[in-house]
C-alpha cells in the first residue's frame, strides 16, 4: 500500500477556467473550473470569472490557492479531476 499523501507540484492555466495539474506521484489531470465559477451564487467566488483574476493561482505548500486563501479546493478532489 502507498502511503504517500497526494500534493500538487504545479499547475498550468488552459483556455476557459482549466489548470493542467500535475501532482508529486506523477499524475496530470485538467479540472474545469468554470462550471463551479458559473453556477456559484455568491460574488466573492464570482469574482473569480474575471481572467486575470483566476490566473493569478499559485501552489503553495502543496495546494492550489488563490488571493489569501479567497479560493482553494480539496487536494483530493483536484485529483479526481472535479471540484
Amino acid at each position: 500500500m502507498n502511503s504517500q499523501l497526494i500534493s500538487v507540484q504545479t499547475a498550468q492555466y488552459k483556455p476557459d477556467y482549466k489548470l493542467h495539474i500535475h501532482f508529486n506521484d506523477g499524475i496530470d489531470k485538467t479540472v474545469d473550473f468554470k462550471p463551479f465559477l458559473s453556477q456559484s451564487q455568491h460574488p466573492r467566488i464570482r469574482a473569480f470569472l474575471q481572467p486575470e483574476r483566476f490566473k493569478g493561482f499559485r501552489v503553495e505548500h502543496s495546494d492550489l490557492v488563490w488571493g489569501d486563501y479567497d479560493l482553494c479546493f480539496p487536494v483530493a478532489d483536484l485529483y479526481q479531476g472535479e471540484i
